[in-house]
């Protein structure tokens, strides 16, 4: 299917051209919206794909870093994947999908991130389920948090290196968290059409707890105030989100943030008046298995050996037996091994996550493992449900 498509970067300016038409289309976009998107991920950072000469499509490449058991792992976003009308169903999309995961091996990127269109074709490349994004949602008047414990400093969003601190303390302790790039900051303090986005220092300047970034929407259903953003490092800054949002009862209706399915913010709320507004999952791709496990973090405290068989039909080197070795929270991996733990890299996805447990991921078939093995990998690969908070 490969051999159909020439693969390349994003160079002449005519393709550049050619690629935000297909993207204004794919994603109903604005006349121009292309532009500055692609200006913003950087032009070199595009891969397209040619089909009789004519650009099919093309996706953006978002190097960052994913926090994994309190390790980051080196991982590539994948983002606005689109092909022409003209070209899809003919393989573009997934020779594309596939061309970049194999350049993206030979740089020794160990994983890849993102959130799919659809799951089948991305499954197809090893893609799989791998954690959330989930937006909360709940009446201002029903808040009824009021004590403000710590005071709140109005901030400058634009410079938001002011919070890259903050961020860092709190992401490197949730699994699953980006490691964030520019492009991703740029992203997250860009204004939609007529509306502002406003910061806040939780705390003083001098030793802040945590911050707010929000902005506000007028809807046919009442104002919405989204937190685009936020870091919560005390109880006291947990308590100071809660009353801030609670201060815009007389204005705004609903308050919506981001959060895991299982929020612990909530714990703080006098009844069980939030509610999940959305919820998707995001795809993770093992790029390289050894890499992969072994630059990631395990529980402190566990000492134990898995023995992989792992099958990929795209990057040969993943195919094979691995022995994973664990001790003192960190993984050593070597070729070899009895295999008593067999999937393929999809299966691998949600393992690595902490997703899904190894028992859940046997009874839906994704494995095939000894009693041993799974007790292996169920204390290995033990820890919270991952989620994220950027959508790229």
């Amino acid at each position: 299917m490969i051999a159909k498509f020439e693969y390349t970067t994003l160079v002449a300016t005519e393709d550049i051209q050619q690629l935000g038409s297909i993207l204004e289309q794919c994603f109903i976009m604005s006349p121009g919206d292309s532009e500055t998107y692609i200006n913003r991920v950087g032009s070199e950072n595009f891969r397209i794909i040619y089909r009789d000469e004519q650009v099919a499509g093309g996706l953006g490449i978002i190097s960052m870093g994913q926090w994994w058991g309190g390790q980051r792992v080196p991982m590539a976003g994948i983002a606005a994947v689109g092909i022409a009308p003209e070209y899809r169903g003919g393989g573009a999309a997934i020779a594309l999908v596939q061309h970049t995961l194999q350049e993206l091996y030979t740089q020794e990127v160990p994983i890849s991130v993102l959130y799919p269109a659809t799951q089948q074709l991305y499954r197809k490349a090893g893609y799989e389920q791998a954690g959330s994004f989930c937006i909360w949602e709940i009446p201002t008047e029903s808040v009824q948090v009021r004590e403000q414990t710590l005071p709140l400093q109005s901030v400058d969003v634009s410079n938001h290196e002011i919070f890259h601190d903050l961020y860092h303390q709190q992401a490197k302790l949730i699994h699953g968290y980006l490691d964030r790039n520019q492009v991703i900051w740029q992203g997250l303090i860009r204004p939609d059409s007529q509306e502002t986005v406003y910061g806040y220092l939780i705390g003083t300047k001098e030793q802040p707890q945590g911050y707010i970034i929000v902005s506000q929407h007028s809807t046919k259903d009442g104002a919405i105030l989204q937190v685009r953003d936020w870091v919560i490092l005390t109880a006291a800054a947990a308590q100071t989100f809660w009353s801030f949002v609670s201060n815009h009862r007389s204005q705004i209706e609903q308050v919506r943030w981001k959060s895991s399915v299982i929020d612990s913010l909530t714990l703080l709320l006098p009844e069980q008046n939030a509610k999940i507004h959305s919820h998707e999952r995001w795809m993770l791709r093992v790029i390289d298995v050894v890499k992969a496990l072994e630059v990631r973090g395990y529980p402190p405290g566990i000492q134990a050996e898995l023995h992989l068989a792992v099958q990929d039909d795209l990057l040969a080197a993943n195919n094979g037996k691995f022995i994973l070795s664990v001790a003192n929270g960190r993984g050593e991996v070597i070729k070899g091994g009895k295999g008593e733990f067999q999937l393929d890299i999809r299966a691998l996805a949600p393992l690595y996550t902490s997703l899904f447990t190894p028992h859940h991921l046997q009874m839906a078939g994704k494995l095939n493992a000894t009693e041993t093995a799974l007790s292996a990998a169920t204390q290995i690969f033990a820890g919270e449900s991952p989620w994220m908070t950027n959508f790229f």
